[in-house]
């Protein structure tokens, strides 16, 4: 399947989840069960995952739950109330540890808190002085309703706490569910438990909330400062201690083995739960670990959700297509007898690449296992080889493109030694027709110019009625013709011109992420609008063949330097972005400019004393300071750890740059 398939899908399933997203929690009338729901989200966070390129600013990943209803007060949380990454099974553990231990930069004994991930309705609780000051929703994630008269209503939760441990300022979070019992009597009010919780929480009366049987079971703290309480399941225990009720299945284990043993038990068990859960989470029980760890943009980095097993079926497949994506990049996808997987009806399902139906000796004809595994695009993972029928031919991958007719090649990567899977269209221009729409969808989409009305369907029909066959001609568009098209009126004529206009105006690193260079993705593309500062000198690097200076970002690599080479060796390329600096007004803004190693920038050589350099460099930049895999002039000072390159070192004393220990530098962040 082709970027530009994938793509479809997952602004279809942005736009579903919305959708319901209003049903469930403005309405409170959802059109589909809590299972359908959760299945949904959990396709889009791992399409995203899988598929960097695809972002949405409706998603789940920027939206962490609704916008809050006009209806309610608003509260800005004081700690945001982020979602977690998912794991489904041994090998996504085994990846989270493995990231924990590259970002710590050593290998340690850790010990996790596991807790059942109750299928109910996020809450977080404000206490001063004992008192319960302010009951909110989780909301965006950001920003939730103030619901603090329905969550009073709930008996777990308590009013007034007068245990003399209890902190003086604390944000209490936990979940608001229904138990399994209690829903029956609910049922044809509610669609689900979940969504009966959500409802009676979003009343307007607190007598009404104070009429369903909701209950709350207390797991984590949002703003919370205290020395005493080291481990989270020490916090659990005091938690219970301070009158909340917590789960009685809370457990802390220490290797991959025993979360997946008690997962798989859980598992078993959990039908006869009196709640419904959908995982279990893992977080590392050391919370000044867990404080070190951080978060990326979207969820902690020392949690994570293991969810229950997927869903697979069985069915034929009926032909395989060859889709094109905006990197050329050739996917093959099965498009099978519709078959029903999880209350989904599938009917396509990748295979991936062309190594993968060699391995799998995948057929016409064949009878195949089908699995959705959290993904939004269903896989498939084995052939059933006692139903292949006696004839069967294998299917041969096509050497030329089946849009331009362009050789396909498999790049060799220098550095597994290895001929890549994905066979890729030579053609780096817009002379293939496939690779120039998806192009162009990727120069309009939300994290590049960010043009409104301008969608993947309207790019697709402006491409087939000649309107559109370079970026640029977006803005020379014929809004006369446009307006005589039908679906189109004066209004969104309108728009569509007003958001085509307001996109002029745009940051250095958007324009570069939205050029559509292979490997450039949205922070390689920070890295080189902070270096060259702006467009014209970008052009000029370009223009006098100097693109190997990008070797001095750190961040910036071969492949990345070699992707630009191949990408401007297209003169209709660079002939784009010549056009494109002529329209737009292009400019670079220092984000952060109050920190301070504002205006220094850094190398370090050697290992640092229980720190990552990805760690560092974080430190670094938010502190406004900046990162270079070089010793040049630019260079102000060098980080030395154990065992640096004796090298650098003595270049950087021929330049006069200063040399710091780590302490040192460290002495500079205070």
């Amino acid at each position: 399947m082709n970027d530009s398939e994938i793509k479809k899908i997952y602004e279809k399933l942005v736009s579903e989840i919305s959708k319901h997203n209003k049903y469930y929690f403005e309405d409170s009338k959802p059109l589909i069960s809590d299972k359908k729901y959760d299945d949904l989200k959990k396709q889009i966070l791992n399409l995203e995952k899988k598929y960097s390129y695809l972002k949405s600013n409706s998603s789940p990943s920027k939206i962490l739950g609704f916008s809050p209803s006009k209806n309610f007060e608003k509260s800005k949380h004081r700690v945001r109330m982020l979602s977690l990454s998912n794991a489904f099974n041994k090998d996504d553990l085994e990846n989270f540890e493995k990231k924990i231990f590259n970002y710590l930069n050593k290998k340690i004994e850790l010990e996790y808190s596991v807790e059942p991930k109750i299928d109910g309705i996020s809450a977080s609780l404000t206490y001063k002085k004992g008192l319960l000051i302010i009951g909110v929703s989780r909301g965006d994630g950001t920003t939730g309703e103030v619901i603090t008269e329905n969550l009073k209503t709930i008996n777990d939760i308590p009013h007034k706490i007068s245990n003399k441990d209890f902190p003086k300022d604390i944000d209490i979070r936990g979940e608001v569910f229904i138990e399994k019992d209690d829903f029956e009597k609910l049922k044809n009010d509610f669609a689900n438990p979940r969504n009966a919780a959500s409802g009676s929480l979003r009343q307007k009366n607190p007598l009404e909330t104070n009429k369903i049987p909701l209950n709350f079971i207390a797991y984590t703290y949002g703003y919370f400062k205290s020395d005493k309480i080291k481990k989270q399941s020490d916090f659990l225990s005091s938690l219970k201690k301070w009158g909340f009720k917590i789960n009685e299945h809370n457990k802390v284990l220490k290797t991959i083995k025993d979360l997946e043993s008690f997962h798989k038990k859980f598992e078993n068990d959990r039908f006869d739960l009196k709640y419904d859960v959908d995982g279990l989470v893992y977080k590392i029980n050391n919370l000044s670990l867990q404080n070190r760890l951080g978060f990326t943009a979207n969820s902690p980095r020392w949690a994570i959700a293991h969810k229950f097993s997927a869903d697979s079926a069985y069915s034929i497949i009926k032909d395989i297509n060859i889709q094109v994506g905006r990197t050329g990049a050739l996917t093959p996808v099965a498009r099978i007898k519709p078959v029903n997987i999880g209350g989904v009806v599938v009917s396509n399902a990748t295979l991936h690449n062309e190594d993968e139906i060699i391995r799998k000796d995948i057929r016409l004809g064949d009878t195949v296992k089908v699995e959705r595994a959290g993904d939004v695009i269903p896989h498939v993972v084995s052939v059933d080889l006692k139903k292949r029928e006696k004839k069967s031919k294998k299917f041969i991958f096509p050497n030329n493109c089946p849009s331009c007719g362009s050789i396909t090649i498999k790049e060799f990567n220098k550095t597994t030694k290895k001929y890549d899977a994905v066979r890729r269209c030579t053609n780096e221009g817009y002379d293939c027709e496939k690779i120039a729409i998806e192009k162009i969808k990727h120069f309009i989409s939300k994290d590049a110019m960010n043009i409104d009305g301008l969608g993947k369907k309207v790019v697709e029909n402006f491409w087939d009625l000649n309107l559109i066959r370079f970026p640029q001609d977006i803005y020379n568009l014929d809004y006369n013709k446009i307006s005589n098209l039908e679906g189109w009126g004066d209004l969104s004529v309108s728009n569509l011109k007003y958001s085509i206009d307001q996109s002029k105006k745009v940051s250095l690193d958007r324009f570069l992420y939205a050029i559509g260079i292979r490997h450039i993705g949205i922070e390689n593309a920070k890295l080189l609008a902070e270096y060259v500062k702006s467009i014209k000198n970008f052009i000029i690097l370009v223009n006098k063949d100097k693109l190997n200076e990008f070797l001095d970002i750190d961040g910036i690599g071969e492949t990345q330097i070699n992707s630009l080479k191949t990408f401007f060796e297209n003169k209709s390329n660079y002939k784009i972005i010549e056009k494109l600096s002529s329209i737009l007004n292009i400019s670079y803004t220092i984000l952060n400019k109050n920190g301070k190693l504002l205006n220094n920038t850094f190398m370090i050589t050697g290992k640092l004393l229980n720190m990552s350099r990805a760690e560092a460099k974080s430190l670094i930049e938010k502190n406004s300071g900046s990162v270079v895999s070089s010793v040049n002039r630019k260079l102000k000072y060098l980080i030395i750890g154990e065992k640096p390159t004796n090298r650098k070192v003595q270049q950087a004393k021929e330049l006069g740059i200063k040399i710091l220990s780590q302490k040192e530098w460290l002495n500079l962040l205070d």
